[in-house]
């Protein structure tokens, strides 16, 4: 049998290389879903915009550039395809926008030459390039969370995109793939993090910190300590300004790992990645105006119920929680939010003949 799944897979291997849909052995291709999109708006830089080089020529270490690193995958690839929409909508110099796809490695969906090419039929005018995530290096470290998605290893993308993306990139914004922006992403990549700041997000410091961890951590004699003098606030990994130099300086991704190693051996967690970088950065976040992750609409991790907005102005709409509005929309029964997503969605399903 061992044999069996040994020439399986590499006979899937060889048919991958040469047509990225033709192997069923490992996941069925729903070429129907990847190609089921319509062509966005060519969305160009206006006037006051600096001058652009040829799409064919421009190199993502153009200082110019506004970076934002997005995972993709087969089951929210709508989702990011909307939100790449979103930013290119309101980007006040959208040919200054490159965006950094991660891809995983063992999802043929997500085939780097299959991605490169959907997306350049959705975007034709698009900066960006598809990277793909070695999943193997962080599978022995993901722990069981209280939902299957949070378990996905693309999730730890995050953590190694100072390791992913070239050096000459020192600065990213990252997006989850639920998320829509109905502001300008240039007044999000100026925000400036002071200090040794290694990343800047919204904070809500008047969230129950203490839930994020079991009470083995917080009755462990050492454990808590890491805190320190700081005073930790909830902030919600889904959008961060990120310092790569920063980053890669401090070893950040080996931090991080030291705790999820911890909570392999003992369980001082439920949540999935986001537990870790509440522990190293924690109190040393640059805070952003919430406006920029009116998060939580995909309501809790369990029921996914429906949730209105927070109080105050709003740049960007984030669905975090189990509910995504592009599932409740198909499946009829959407939230009153969902239909703000609605107009940034480039999928339509190819309809079948009996």
């Amino acid at each position: 049998m061992n044999l069996f799944h040994s020439v399986t897979g590499l006979f899937c291997l060889l048919i991958l290389g040469v047509f990225p849909f033709g192997c069923i052995a490992i996941r069925p291709v729903n070429s129907d879903r990847l190609f089921g999109f319509t062509e966005a708006p060519d969305y160009r830089n206006g006037a006051a915009c600096p001058v652009t080089e040829q799409a064919e020529t421009m190199s993502y270490c153009d200082p110019s550039l506004i970076h934002v690193a997005m995972t993709l995958d087969s089951e929210y690839l709508r989702g990011s395809m909307a939100a790449v929409h979103s930013v290119l909508r309101h980007a006040s110099c959208p040919e200054h926008v490159f965006f950094h796809f991660i891809s995983a490695e063992f999802d043929p969906e997500s085939n780097p030459r299959v991605l490169t090419r959907l997306v350049r039929s959705i975007f034709p005018s698009l900066n960006f390039q598809v990277y793909v995530f070695r999943e193997d290096g962080v599978l022995s470290l993901i722990s069981s969370s209280i939902r299957l998605a949070l378990e996905n290893p693309l999730n730890y993308a995050r953590n190694y995109l100072g390791d992913i993306l070239d050096p000459c990139v020192n600065r990213v914004i990252y997006l989850d793939s639920d998320v829509i922006l109905v502001d300008d992403v240039h007044k999000l990549w100026n925000v400036q993090l002071t200090g040794s700041r290694v990343i800047g997000a919204p904070e809500y410091c008047h969230a129950n910190f203490t839930k994020y961890f079991t009470d083995s951590f917080w009755f462990d004699p050492i454990l808590p300590r890491v805190f320190g003098s700081r005073n930790p606030c909830y902030f919600n990994t889904g959008v961060m300004v990120m310092d790569l130099e920063k980053w890669r300086e401090g070893n950040y991704r080996m931090k991080i790992e030291s705790w999820m190693k911890l909570q392999k051996r003992t369980r001082i967690y439920e949540l999935g990645s986001l537990p870790p970088f509440l522990l190293v950065f924690g109190g040393n976040v640059e805070p952003i105006d919430h406006k920029w992750n009116q998060h939580g609409l995909g309501g809790d991790n369990v029921k996914g119920s429906c949730r209105s907005l927070h109080p105050g102005p709003v740049s960007l709409l984030h669905w975090s929680g189990k509910g995504k509005p592009w599932v409740r929309l198909d499946e009829k029964k959407p939230c009153p939010l969902d239909y703000l997503w609605e107009p940034y969605d480039l999928y339509k399903p190819i309809s079948r003949t009996k």
